[in-house]
């Protein structure tokens, strides 16, 4: 390894400096000294000038279809300035240059416009302050595309490191939340810039710290004291989502499979772009303990070419994401296959509602998708209704033997072998046993769900190895082990006692649960009743086992969405790559302490979590305390993931997040993540809503929004403590008051006596498991306006189908001849208003007017037109732009139809009062009042 020295231009010299514990430049001709490590002249000829492209054109259609209201026919209007200036490729732009431009960071774009960078006018949206800048503003949640800056960049990064620069503090800008309405836009801008010291990290690598997309944190620049993080009020977190999903044009995370892996012999923290190498490069110092470690023998060393190997060029110390394959020592026993067994509800209503045809069907069509790499992969079918059906498939054969136990009270296994089967060898038998299933049962008129036994069986099946259980039920369990009784009360709904439906009625869930995880058994549930089902008991065992809950209300395979939409999920769940045997940990610096954590796993010691089998897009939220001051110019939160992958090999997945430390209030408030705020908010909410109530949980959240807003006016306002006339907030937290609504609002945790149990803990599932990117659609749903929408929505730029531009969450902005688009990531609806002219009603729905078109579950027709297929193009984005396998459903809403259905769309446009609960505006009339009256919480 080479020194320092070595590696400088000519001219320059490395000193070691003991109190500072880093290397001090000094320019011989000059004697001048710096801390950044000075770049060589060439890395700033013209060979290396970031290029010039010109701009992307913004050409736009000399005319638009509108829709208006009083004409029978179409007419052709120019676009309103908005929309020609909003109309968008579906990516974020950064913001325009202001005074406190903000520099450029690596994993961030810089602000300000390097070469290539569309410049777009100004216009006033909302309200009369500048605005942020998008070509192409996507829908909230949807994830703005992360581009990665080109290699010219990286040398802009050393020159900016070089003249001080990273070192800037975040400007923080007040907004009065009374005059400045929400702007859903403000949701697609990445959280604010972490500005790391110069030199915290060893390389220029631009994936050097984490993207957000799988690891972000509460607050930018971490408070040195537990005591002002207290007086922010600000809840420090890490919401993680360790295995996303990669979508067209992302890197896929770099695997280092030479299995040597570099650990801190104190605190186990693995080597990463944060440590620091001493000694002429022959030890590290750790990040997070300080401790001083070997370098390994063969880190240096290209196992491939067998020859010495650039130590730069390792990933895991150019990669905040990185995967080892591990070796030996990281394994209790030998990787085991992936093993799936599905057991499938065969009573009367499962077979009349087509769930067990669409089921077994999709399994059949989805067989080749199923991860089964390595030829290892095994596979059951276990049916069950008021008795369990095995399903026996010996090798060789082609034909499947059934075998029925009734005893469910003591569970046995008909048989030792051939139950659960090798998918490539049992190919054959599979296909003709999926393709009977339904026709076996097809006249059972048993009437009962056995599921409990038929969930031991699974499990004494796979015990031996673990894997995934997939339940399908349609039906209440209430016979044998797990039996469940009909608790859905409708007395008690919208009381203090409403929180007891949604904890888990029977302990066997519990307990069967943690059963599972010890042996590695994961279980995910598939419910499908049209009554009442106990969601919430059901929900306990993919919650303790690392699962996922799905919910189809009232399934009915007779309706092509209710088949399409459950055939899309079970299909993308089967064919999933799923992370076997996996624990995780997350460590972080000297000081930081991880407190609390939530999500679907079992806590196996303090901070060890162990997951079965992890599925993709599943995240997690864990509270960090400050236990002693920081002492160090930034920390490090490292998650480490062992797991085996489904294909069979043993791997620790390592994502790395570097944050500055900072004693000032004003840089906490300007670094703080509304979007990960709301996401520990909302998981912290759930939680509380099962160990108190409901009203405690909604209580708990508004209290700590009011907490926040009193100490921003005290500390960062010149107010102070007394009364006035704004609600002040820094402009990166403007959104969060709007979220907290929408999560108040949301079926969840919602003050209402009208939610059955069964949706309200789904919902509260879904809240503690979607990712950041989905969850904020979810409690902040999308509004479009497609009858007047800017002439490029619906067609196609470089980032894929363009969107029109967001529309704040109020009815206010319905029309009664407009059609609207209303979107929560699960639902999509299609409002329709009443005097929509025929024209539109033909160009979308090819009928001849809005009298005979009918409200309800739809699939929306691509006509011959150009308007009908920017419609259906925008529908169909919104159901792929977005992690995870959730596939909307399509409901047309009428303006005058039926009330509980435009009831429900219009529970999406939070900005309203609906019930009991406020408008935006009472909402910030409410918290300026209790931030004025008791400005000390």
């Amino acid at each position: 390894m080479a020194s320092p020295s070595q590696q400088l231009p000519p001219g320059w010299t490395a000193e070691w400096d003991p109190a500072s514990q880093r290397y001090l430049f000094i320019q011989a001709s000059t004697g001048r000294s710096q801390w950044e490590v000075p770049t060589p002249a060439p890395a700033q000829s013209i060979d290396h000038a970031p290029s010039v492209s010109p701009p992307p054109s913004t050409t736009h259609h000399g005319r638009r279809r509108q829709y208006a209201a009083g004409q029978t026919q179409v007419y052709y209007g120019a676009g309103d300035a908005l929309g020609d200036q909003y109309g968008g490729l579906s990516v974020p732009q950064q913001q325009q240059p202001t005074a406190t431009a903000q520099l450029f960071t690596p994993g961030l774009a810089a602000e300000g416009g390097f070469a290539g960078q569309q410049q777009v006018p100004q216009a006033s949206y909302y309200a009369p302050q500048q605005e942020p800048q998008y070509i192409n503003s996507p829908g909230f949640g949807q994830e703005p595309t992360y581009h990665p800056p080109n290699a010219p960049i990286h040398h802009l990064t050393d020159q900016f490191g070089q003249m001080g620069m990273g070192q800037k503090p975040l400007h923080l800008t007040t907004t009065n939340l009374l005059t400045s309405p929400p702007d859903p836009r403000e949701l697609v801008r990445p959280p604010p810039e972490i500005r790391l010291p110069a030199n915290a990290c060893i390389t220029t690598s631009p994936y050097a710290n984490a993207d957000p997309s799988y690891q972000r944190c509460t607050i930018n620049a971490i408070p040195t004291t537990s005591s002002m993080l207290n007086k922010s009020k600000i809840p420090l977190g890490l919401v993680i989502t360790p295995y996303r999903t990669l979508k067209e044009g992302e890197p896929p995370v770099p695997v280092v499979t030479d299995t040597v892996i570099a650990r801190c012999r104190r605190c186990r923290t693995y080597i990463n772009p944060y440590v620091q190498f001493i000694d002429n490069g022959n030890r590290w110092r750790c990040c997070m303990c300080s401790m001083s470690n070997e370098v390994p023998q063969l880190f240096d060393w290209d196992q491939i070419r067998n020859q010495p190997g650039d130590r730069w060029a390792r990933d895991e110390l150019n990669h905040s994401v990185v995967e080892f394959v591990a070796p030996t020592e990281y394994m209790v026993r030998p990787p085991q296959p992936a093993v799936y067994v599905i057991l499938i509800d065969v009573s009367h209503t499962a077979v009349q509602s087509g769930m067990v045809a669409t089921a077994t069907r999709t399994i059949l069509e989805n067989l080749d998708r199923i991860p089964n790499e390595d030829q290892r992969t095994k596979v059951a079918i276990i049916a069950y209704d008021t008795s369990l059906y095995f399903f026996s498939m010996p090798p060789g054969t082609t034909e499947s033997t059934m075998l029925v136990v009734s005893d469910v009270d003591d569970v046995f296994l008909p048989k030792p072998t051939d139950l659960l089967v090798n998918l490539t060898e049992a190919r054959q038998s599979l296909e003709l046993l999926l393709g009977r299933i339904n026709d076996m049962f097809q006249d059972n008129h048993t009437v009962g769900s056995a599921m409990g036994p038929a969930l031991q069986a699974g499990f004494k099946l796979m015990a031996p190895i673990g894997g995934k259980i997939m339940v399908l039920s349609s039906s209440l369990a209430n016979i044998g082990a797990g039996s469940l009784k009909n608790r859905e009360d409708l007395k008690i709904l919208g009381t203090s006692k409403e929180s007891g439906l949604l904890q888990a009625a029977s302990p066997f869930y519990k307990t069967f649960a943690i059963e599972c995880s010890r042996a590695q058994v994961s279980v995910d549930m598939f419910l499908f009743s049209a009554a009442y089902q106990d969601v919430a008991s059901l929900a306990c065992l993919p919650h303790y086992t690392s699962g996922q809950t799905y919910f189809y209300p009232a399934f009915n395979a007779a309706r092509s969405e209710d088949a399409i939409k459950f055939a899309h999920e079970f299909g993308e769940v089967l064919a999933m790559p799923i992370m076997l045997e996996a624990v995780m940990r997350v460590r972080a610096s000297k000081g930081l302490r991880m407190a609390s954590f939530h999500g679907n796993f079992f806590v196996r010691s303090t901070d060890l979590l162990a997951m079965p089998a992890v599925p993709t897009d599943q995240s997690y939220a864990i509270e960090i305390q400050i236990e002693d001051t920081l002492t160090q110019p930034f920390v490090v939160m490292q998650t480490a993931v062992l797991h085996t992958t489904c294909h069979g090999e043993r791997r620790i997945r390592v994502i790395t997040l570097a944050l500055p430390t900072t004693s000032s209030l004003t840089e906490v408030f300007a670094s703080a993540d509304q979007v990960a705020i709301a996401t520990l908010l909302a998981n912290k909410a759930v939680e509380r809503s099962l160990t108190h109530k409901l009203e405690d949980a909604r209580d708990a959240v508004h209290q700590r929004l009011v907490e926040i807003l009193s100490s921003y006016k005290s500390s960062m306002t010149s107010a102070g403590a007394g009364a006035n006339a704004q609600l002040a907030i820094s402009e990166n937290l403007r959104m969060l008051p709007v979220l907290v609504l929408g999560l108040l609002k949301n079926v969840g945790i919602r003050q209402s006596a009208q939610i059955p149990p069964d949706l309200r803990a789904y919902a509260q599932a879904l809240l503690t498991t979607l990712p950041s990117q989905t969850l904020i659609p979810y409690i902040h749903p999308t509004f479009f306006s497609l009858h007047n929408m800017q002439p490029e929505a619906g067609t196609v730029g470089e980032q894929g189908v363009i969107l029109p531009t967001p529309l704040p969450l109020t009815s206010e902005r319905l029309e009664r001849h407009g059609l609207y688009l209303i979107e929560d990531g699960q639902t999509i609806f299609l409002w329709i208003g009443r005097d929509a002219v025929p024209q539109l009603v033909m160009d979308v729905f090819n009928l001849p007017n809005y009298e005979v078109l009918r409200g309800g579950k739809t699939t929306l027709p691509v006509l011959d037109n150009d308007f009908s297929q920017r419609v259906n193009a925008i529908i169909q984005k919104t159901r792929e732009m977005r992690r995870g396998v959730y596939y909307p459903h399509l409901y047309v809403v009428k303006e005058d139809g039926e009330p509980p259905l435009r009831l429900w769309a219009l529970s999406c446009l939070i900005q309203d009062r609906a019930d009991v609960l406020p408008s935006y505006q009472q909402f910030i009339g409410q918290l300026k009042d209790k931030v004025n009256g008791a400005n000390n919480y």
